[in-house]
């Protein structure tokens, strides 16, 4: 079951997507091996990695799956951040997982298909946000994760809508929300905190007010965000 304090931390992972992997050392034991890493996260909040067996980390992990993910705003000091404590497990290729990580990084593509590369899932086991000053929780790491939603079975079905039919109202949305009108806009993905643009070629995420769950829901806040884009 979702947890509202949990959701800020969350949002932050979806709009930021790079951090640091936190992994227990194979070659200095007892010791924490840091590595900075791009990442996605999947509809409901799981970090999703693409990592190299070569990679000291990649050793690390699959020697023991415990790890930390960390992720700050510039604000390092009075800016929001979060850490989320979890276990890694591998994550085939054809997941729905796998794809949204690669429909936000499309350059991954070019060596996703090398054998010594794989994808990996982090299941959130606990996290810490702190949002500034007097703003500091823990969650629990079921608490954090979405559930499953009508939404998850729908999601291509909203993303080829808003591609084939409202190509003009994506590129709204990213002029309203940064006042520069891309050339090209595309939705590469959507769930319950929000969504996913691909703006000439660079990633912009679009957050919802509240958490949706289903296909009406969704449109209700696309029609709504069309609306104060263009008011």
């Amino acid at each position: 079951m979702t947890d509202d304090r949990a959701r800020p931390g969350r949002l932050l992972l979806r709009r930021l997507r790079r951090g640091v992997i936190s992994t227990f050392s194979t070659r200095f034991e007892g010791f924490p091996y840091g590595s900075a890493v791009p990442f996605a996260l999947d509809a409901h909040g799981c970090p999703i990695l693409l990592v190299s067996r070569l990679a000291a980390h990649t050793q690390d992990l699959l020697a023991n799956p415990n790890v930390s993910l960390v992720t700050h705003d510039d604000e390092v000091v009075t800016g929001a951040r979060v850490t989320l404590l979890g276990r890694a497990s591998p994550v085939d290729r054809d997941e729905a997982a796998a794809r949204r990580y690669l429909a936000l990084f499309p350059d991954a593509e070019a060596y996703a298909g090398f054998g010594d590369f794989g994808f990996q899932r982090i299941e959130p086991v606990a996290g810490h946000y702190i949002g500034g000053f007097g703003d500091i929780r823990w969650f629990d790491g079921a608490d954090y994760l979405l559930a499953p939603s009508a939404l998850d079975d729908r999601e291509d079905d909203v993303v080829s809508h808003m591609n084939a039919d409202h190509a003009d109202t994506l590129r709204d949305y990213c002029a309203h929300a940064s006042g520069a009108r891309p050339d090209v806009a595309t939705m590469v993905a959507i769930d319950g905190d929000g969504f996913d643009v691909l703006a000439d070629g660079r990633p912009r995420r679009f957050e919802f007010p509240r958490t949706i769950t289903d296909a009406d829901a969704a449109r209700v806040e696309l029609v709504r965000l069309a609306r104060e884009s263009r008011g």
